[in-house]
């Protein structure tokens, strides 16, 4: 009886051990992931997939739309409670809270946006046991992953007569080198800003336009590491090291709402521009200038605030064409590979797990499941997946999703 409750104790630690050791392993520490691509190379995807997903625990978190993020058996989540900004450090295991801070942070919402509520939009970023976060207001803070002290906030009052864009701000900072990169300042008038990751202390600005509600990638295109993104009124390639700028494309739009974040492919740069549909660019070098061809446009498709997924070759998004209609285009040529029906969702969130399977969250809360090699759109499986609205990027772990609604934020197992 000794040795079997000795047996059954070990077996029990292993599996606690197990379970610690499996979350730890599957980190999700920025905007669409580890690469910034909407690519899910870890993912423990079933061979049937279930009638209905399992509910592992679900926590109220606050107002917003930011997305989760996680690293070291650790979930991140930012959003607002009442008066406060919060950022909250959940156990990926449990959901229960490890520590918070809290900051107040008033903030008068345009008309058009209301009904997104007062929340966090940004996306927080890990790097070297800190997160970053980016509130609606724009101030730019810097915790201590480990106990949740703040490290470092900067603010910009003083420096912008507007510190968010007209609905908000919405781009997810990035860290690349060291050097945390962010877009401040709002209507008009902001910076693209490289801030020393440890000190918050600024190593580059460049003052050209207002932030926009995509977020920047980086790239080595032309022989050049730069850093791309959309701006209130132009897409830009900045020098990664210096914030010098290399090209633009204008990129108006009828409410200065750029919102889908650029996509490398190959020596391609996908985006999309109003009324211009999805367009593929490559940067041709040019004496000591780079200079941004296009290559193909797609106009049977346009993004409108989500970002597609590549799949090999194929590009898979959501078009804000037909009042929300998936689509499948071939990233060399552009040519439209697949339409699927119209009217399907306002907004989309889609994943890649491991080019297996592209799980596609809608707005209303549903949860597709397509095949990676569809000629179609023919979902496998498709779920409700919550009670409110799901403008939060998903989060894969394992075999385990984080949902973020209006306000709660659920683990499901699949």
């Amino acid at each position: 009886m000794y040795f079997q409750k000795q047996l059954n104790a070990g077996l029990l630690n292993f599996g606690l051990l197990f379970i610690a050791t499996s979350a730890a392993a599957f980190d999700w520490p920025q905007w669409r992931g580890p690469n910034r691509d909407g690519l899910v190379s870890d993912a423990s995807i079933p061979r049937t997939w279930p009638k209905e997903l399992k509910q592992e625990w679900k926590t109220t978190v606050g107002v917003g739309h930011s997305s989760p993020v996680v690293a070291d058996g650790r979930i991140y989540v930012f959003a607002r409670q009442e008066q406060q900004e919060v950022l909250l450090c959940l156990d990926s295991i449990t959901g229960k809270e490890i520590w918070r801070s809290g900051q107040l942070v008033a903030y008068e919402m345009h008309n058009a946006a209301r009904a997104h509520g007062k929340g966090p939009k940004s996306t927080p970023v890990l790097y070297d046991k800190m997160v970053y976060t980016l509130g609606i207001s724009g101030v730019l803070s810097c915790h201590d992953t480990r106990t949740g002290n703040l490290k470092w906030r900067r603010e910009f009052s003083q420096d912008y007569p507007k510190t968010s864009p007209l609905f908000g701000t919405a781009m997810s900072p990035l860290v690349s080198n060291g050097q945390l990169i962010a877009h401040v300042g709002g209507h008009d008038k902001g910076a693209l800003i490289a801030f020393d990751a440890a000190t918050g202390a600024t190593k580059w600005s460049n003052e050209m336009d207002g932030p926009a509600y995509s977020s920047p990638i980086v790239v080595n295109m032309a022989g050049t590491r730069q850093v791309v993104t959309f701006m209130q009124s132009e897409l830009v390639g900045v020098e990664a090291a210096t914030g010098k700028l290399l090209w633009k494309v204008p990129a108006k739009s009828q409410y200065e709402e750029n919102s889908a974040t650029p996509i490398a492919y190959k020596d391609l740069l996908i985006v999309s521009r109003e009324e211009q549909g999805v367009e593929a660019f490559r940067l041709v070098k040019q004496g000591a200038d780079i200079v941004p061809v296009q290559v193909w446009s797609n106009k049977e498709t346009q993004l409108y605030m989500n970002t597609p997924v590549l799949q090999g070759t194929l590009i898979v998004g959501l078009s804000a064409r037909n009042k929300g209609q998936f689509f499948s285009i071939d990233a060399d040529t552009g040519k439209t590979l697949w339409l699927g029906p119209g009217r399907v969702a306002e907004n989309a969130a889609i994943l890649n797990l491991g080019g297996k399977v592209l799980l596609m969250l809608t707005n209303d809360a549903k949860l597709v499941v397509l095949p990676a090699t569809a000629k179609g759109f023919a979902p496998v499986a498709e779920y409700t997946v919550a009670e409110s609205p799901t403008w939060a990027h998903p989060t894969v772990i394992g075999n385990r999703i984080l949902i973020k609604d209006e306000t709660t934020l659920r683990s499901l197992t699949f």
